[in-house]
């Protein structure tokens, strides 16, 4: 192992997984040298006291997510790892320009759906992914979003292979949330473990309040010079309700649900208050499309507005994200997106895609059945890691079972490689070892994009499995970004959709030497 431990971290072995802070025998990681050599001074009983507090005082302070279980809603704790990521900030410089670069793509390729359909026409991606996708809105086609911004928030999940590098999973374009655990793990962390975060270069994240706040006035309808912003959530028991919580707290906004606000006859929209109607104009919703506005989507929906839409498509009101934006987030069209980020931004990803098989297409559907056994087969619709089978870990019932359900609906399926994730120190049952972790760092857009230096890292607490999410009993971890040096550049800010259509055929790039599918 690259550090050597004899302390908290004595008998640590990530095996031949690459690991997030010891780096693999070829690649060390000299960055986390010193921060590992300090928990490891801390010594296991000191870590393993000091991670009890940490879920006691995570617990007092009601930093939890829903669990919906046998038709019982169960409020959880987020499980809490006190040993931290930590990302060099030559790797950030990567990440964040990297997914600057995928945003930007989302944009471009959301404007176009809703809009022109150049890459449809062009061959780029099928039609039929797009228009018979479940969260293409038609009623989007009219709705031209300000600066072009359909995705104001992003989450994009990263995984790193044996080798070290990043890859994306998947794209987060419609509510992505665990943005509240990012900032709230940093804060335990600086009340719990001061002494060990003395005098390290991490940068911070307690600003993204302030960031996404800016970034929300900023595509308020044109005429309005002080925007109202306010955040909409379904309510106490919806499984994010303590992110909506803190979210507004941060933002200094009020949180709202659909019964608080309302639509006059002008296409406005208002929120009732004790002092009367008070005018809305942006509004940060956490609520699906579905639920959004019963007179155009769900009827029976109690959770939206009525006349929301007919607000938001005379430009009254500003929807983050917009309506439809799910289509950029589903598993099919992800396969797409090198190619898009070519087509629109004539660049190479910065960040490649994980190798993907859409059983929609023949020839894909049948190398995942001939190879179920060794691939990751995933519901293009689901998220939270249900309806997954990871073929090698799956016994022949779990296969023959997936194997039926993808025979019988192949688009509703994609396959990928197993990704043997990155490991990360991990306190386990009072002991340290080594486990899988994924990284969502998000994206804020206004007029530029704006990336927290950090992210979400996500772990796998039970051994040897490789999901990581809350709902299938994963935990979370404090992401430390070191500060980069003034030598270093930044990367430029992400354009807008908008901006990219608007420069027509300079930077829409036509179909010729496209990669293969996955690449």
């Amino acid at each position: 192992m690259p550090h050597a431990a004899t302390g908290a971290f004595k008998g640590y072995d990530p095996g031949s997984f690459f690991c997030e802070m010891c780096g693999s025998a070829e690649i060390g990681a000299p960055h986390a040298a010193a921060i590992f050599a300090r928990f490891d001074r801390a010594g296991l009983d000191n870590l393993r006291q000091r991670a009890a507090e940490a879920e006691i005082e995570l617990f007092n302070q009601g930093i939890t997510f829903t669990v919906y279980t046998d038709g019982k809603a169960i409020d959880r704790i987020l499980p809490f790892d006190v040993v931290p990521r930590v990302i060099s900030a030559t790797n950030w410089r990567v990440i964040e320009a990297g997914v600057i670069q995928r945003v930007a793509t989302i944009n471009a390729f959301l404007s176009d759906c809703y809009g022109p359909q150049h890459a449809i026409r062009d061959g780029i991606i099928p039609g039929e992914l797009v228009f018979g996708n479940a969260n293409f809105r038609p009623e989007m086609a009219e709705v031209r979003p300000a600066l072009g911004t359909y995705v104001h928030i992003n989450g994009t999940d990263l995984v790193r292979d044996v080798d070290g590098r990043f890859y994306v999973l998947e794209d987060n374009a419609r509510t992505p949330s665990g943005v509240s655990y990012v900032v709230e793990n940093r804060h335990l962390m600086m009340r719990s473990f001061s002494d060990l975060m003395r005098g390290l270069p991490i940068r911070p994240v307690s600003d993204y309040g302030r960031h996404l706040l800016e970034a929300l006035c900023e595509v308020a309808p044109a005429e309005v010079l002080d925007p109202q912003v306010v955040l909409l959530s379904p309510g106490i028991f919806n499984s994010a309700y303590f992110e909506h919580v803190f979210l507004a707290r941060e933002m200094g906004i009020p949180l709202v649900e659909g019964r608080d606000l309302f639509v006059d006859d002008k296409d406005r929209v208002f929120m009732s208050t004790v002092g009367g109607p008070r005018r809305v104009d942006v509004i940060y919703r956490r609520l699906n499309d579905d639920f959004l506005d019963p007179e155009v989507f769900e009827p029976s929906s109690l959770l939206g507005v009525p006349g929301l839409m007919r607000a938001y498509r005379k430009g009254t009101v500003t929807l983050a994200n917009a309506v439809g934006t799910g289509v950029a987030d589903d598993k099919a069209v992800y396969a797409y997106m090198p190619r898009l980020v070519k087509y629109y931004l004539g660049e190479e990803p910065i960040l490649n895609n994980v190798e993907t098989h859409i059983c929609r297409e023949r020839e894909a559907l049948a190398f995942t059945l001939d190879h179920l056994a060794e691939l990751v087969t995933k519901p293009v619709g689901e998220s939270g890691g249900y309806g997954i089978t990871i073929g090698p870990r799956a016994t022949q019932a779990e296969l023959a079972e997936a194997r039926a359900r993808i025979t019988e609906d192949p688009a509703n399926y994609i396959s990928q490689p197993v990704i043997n994730l990155s490991v990360s120190p991990t306190l386990v049952e009072g002991v340290v070892e080594p486990r899988h972790v994924d990284l969502r760092p998000f994206a804020i857009t206004g007029k530029s994009t704006w990336v927290l230096p950090g992210g979400l890292t996500r772990v796998a607490l039970r051994r040897g499995s490789l999901v990581v999410n809350s709902s299938q009993g994963g935990g979370s971890k404090d992401t430390w970004v070191l500060a980069e040096d003034d030598s270093q550049p930044t990367p430029q800010a992400g354009r807008t959709g908008e901006e990219i259509l608007a420069a027509g055929g300079d930077q829409i790039v036509g179909a010729p030497d496209l990669p293969a599918q996955g690449a």
